[in-house]
């Protein structure tokens, strides 16, 4: 087991999305969005409008209160931040030829408030956060012209800021697609669910729309560097069966594929022959095989858990929060929303990676979440999280592990540095932050900020550049 402390330069931060932190869903200009009609995460129906229990329409208010949130993440000595623009305020409803300025201002003060505390910014194009409109009117990316849209949005942010933001994302945890259509694409599902040839070309079109961002951004920032964003899940066969060894195989293969064509440029064979077997003919143009090939710079990641997986209909006992299907691990603890809890999955992960892609890595997402009460301690009121000061040590030792078997880890933003309204559940009380936020799932609070306990070891962890933590 190593004690070395991580390389210089490498980037600790923290990392949030729009659409549940900054609240303002419709100021400024800003249109609706798919989250703004999903009161109840991925788990509910949607609404047609909006709705007051939707938590997301407020958040937790960082869009008035973004440079005391960015004094508090430099207070910990953030080295990157990792945010995401919300589309329907460049573009309320995605298919406009030109923006709304005051969405780009906005971001434009956000970058001021990170230069002047010295934090690189590192910007998602798109997180779970299509324009409602292109949902509705369009069918979200089953439609081949929301590549269009998305190449008009790039090229505008690109421009607007590619002199001031390094590193770019192009869409969040894409693979989730097939496993979340609404939310992870803007695909309305009908009764009985979306077809899987819609779905299989949904997913072509937003790889060749990250592939044109890409290209775009070589063009017109050329110092930029853009990666890809998966949701990374170690598989594991739930016996020594080589059937279920077989199974995970087939398994990783639909979560790999999307590294593979943003890494190599066009789709592996194993890919070719499951849209075979399922008889799905993709419409795929030469400009799109063109397109693929401006391959990304480097892969980012979420990492929250592992699954396992078998052969055996007999055997499966689905994990309660796996969006990404898989069934339990009967060797591992689980979270209260049903995520197990793996550290060493997450030194597999990056050695699997940095293996099959060979290029530098950046974990983007990663934290737990938890209900956490707030106490006074010596005339403070703070969390006494040591629960996630645990999963966070321990997910960073295997950090530390990986980057001595060679792995290029480029960074490590925590997910949800500061409380923020849920992803899957919409709730604010599945927590993950630094810093409390004083809000409740049933909207009340002050929204005032506090520090956690978690808030002074990871400014312990980014001073010693991982040195403090506990092997």
């Amino acid at each position: 087991m190593t004690t070395t402390s991580f390389p210089d330069g490498f980037l600790w931060g923290g990392a949030t999305a729009a659409n549940q932190i900054e609240g303002a869903y419709d100021a400024d200009g800003k249109g609706y969005s798919v989250q703004d009609v999903m009161p109840r995460g991925i788990s509910g129906p949607r609404s047609d409008q909006p709705t007051p229990d939707n938590l997301k329409l407020v958040g937790i208010d960082h869009y008035h209160r973004y440079a005391e949130d960015i004094a508090l993440f430099a207070e910990m000595g953030f080295g990157v931040y990792r945010f995401s623009i919300a589309w329907s305020r460049i573009f309320p409803k995605g298919d406009e030829t030109e923006p709304n300025e005051e969405g780009l201002a906005f971001y434009d003060r956000v970058l001021d408030e990170l230069e002047k505390h010295g934090i690189e910014p590192l910007v998602t194009i798109s997180h779970y956060e299509t324009p409602l409109h292109l949902a509705e009117a369009y069918g979200g990316w089953t439609n081949r012209e929301l590549i269009g849209f998305y190449e008009r949005y790039a090229r505008t942010l690109l421009e607007r800021f590619g002199s001031r933001v390094k590193y770019w994302l192009t869409f969040n945890e894409i693979n989730s697609l097939l496993h979340a259509p609404f939310m992870s694409g803007g695909i309305p599902i009908p009764e009985g669910g979306v077809p899987e040839q819609q779905l299989y070309q949904a997913m072509h079109h937003e790889l060749v729309a990250s592939a044109r961002a890409t290209r775009i951004a070589r063009e017109v920032a050329p110092e930029a560097k853009v990666g890809c964003m998966v949701l990374s899940m170690p598989i594991y066969p739930l016996t020594p069966s080589p059937d279920d060894a077989r199974a995970v195989m087939d398994a990783d293969h639909g979560n790999l594929v999307y590294g593979d064509v943003h890494t190599r440029g066009e789709y592996p064979g194993y890919f070719l022959r499951t849209l075979r077997e399922k008889g799905i003919a993709l419409d795929i143009t030469d400009q799109d095989r063109d397109d693929l090939t401006n391959t990304v710079d480097f892969v980012s990641f979420s990492y929250y858990m592992s699954i396992a997986e078998t052969a055996d209909p007999a055997k499966r006992a689905e994990g309660e929060g796996n969006i990404m299907g898989g069934i339990s691990n009967p060797t591992l603890e689980a979270s209260e929303w049903g995520w197990q809890i793996d550290p060493v999955g997450l030194r597999l992960v990056l050695n699997q990676f940095w293996d099959r892609w060979q290029k530098p890595l950046f974990i983007v997402e990663n934290g737990l979440g938890a209900r956490d009460q707030l106490v006074e301690v010596d005339g403070e009121k703070t969390v006494v999280d040591d629960y996630r000061i645990a999963y966070l040590n321990d997910h960073l030792v295997q950090v530390g592990e990986a980057l001595e078997d060679g792995v290029d880890v480029l960074g490590y933003t925590s997910w949800g540095c500061i409380d923020i309204v849920s992803a899957s559940t919409a709730q604010l009380s599945k927590r993950y932050g630094f810093i409390y936020v004083d809000r409740n799932d049933d909207g009340t609070g002050t929204l005032d900020r506090y520090r956690k306990k978690s808030f002074g070891w990871y400014a312990d962890v980014i001073r010693t550049n991982g040195a403090s933590l506990t092997r």
